[in-house]
């Protein structure tokens, strides 16, 4: 089914996410939803054909949105391994603040989606292999002996990271994950 992108799909796209990322994905319902776009449950049905449908939409277009934000974070700051490292790291730092009061919406999702069946199972994985990928690059680009273990490691950093600040567990997680990520590319 293609999605005909119409200012009412548009208008539920966004309700959805505010609410899936403020509340939980199975707390709220279409009916919610709905109510919050201006819509009616039809509509919102004949534009997306389910509310699993909704969830892949609302965590691609997160994705989309990190993916561009950290694209120009990583842009901007060269092409030296090190200082891409660093950008990427704050990056997550300057997005946790804006965008992620909650924390990762993907790690968030993967908690209620646990299913490798839900089609939304395979946005959330593919986001955070993509972020791996993007961290053996940079690995790679460091010259390290081993960069997959190295990206693997780099990724554990981060996650750990991110999960910390969303929780506010303590304060500085993303600095003190830098300071480590930096002696593992050597």
């Amino acid at each position: 089914m293609t999605i005909d992108w119409t200012p009412k799909a548009q208008a539920v796209l966004i309700a959805a996410s505010e609410l899936f990322y403020e509340r939980g994905i199975h707390a709220v319902g279409v009916d919610v939803i709905a109510a919050k776009a201006g819509v009616t449950k039809k509509t919102l049905y004949d534009r997306f054909g389910s509310k699993d449908r909704l969830v892949v939409e609302y965590l691609s277009a997160r994705d989309a949105r990190w993916r561009g934000f950290l694209g120009e974070w990583l842009e901007k700051a060269g092409t030296d391994p090190r200082d891409r490292l660093t950008a990427a790291f704050d990056a997550s730092e300057a997005w946790a603040k804006k965008y992620g009061g909650k924390g990762c919406s993907m790690i968030n999702a993967h908690a209620e989606i646990s299913d490798p069946a839900h089609p939304a199972y395979a946005v959330v994985t593919e986001s955070k292999k993509w972020m791996l990928g993007v961290f053996v690059e940079l690995a790679e680009s460091a010259g390290v002996s081993d960069p997959h273990r190295t990206g693997e490691q780099l990724m554990l950093l981060h996650e750990g990271a991110v999960v910390m600040s969303g929780m506010r567990v303590a304060k500085g997680v993303f600095k003190r994950a830098t300071e480590t990520a930096v002696v593992l590319l050597g």
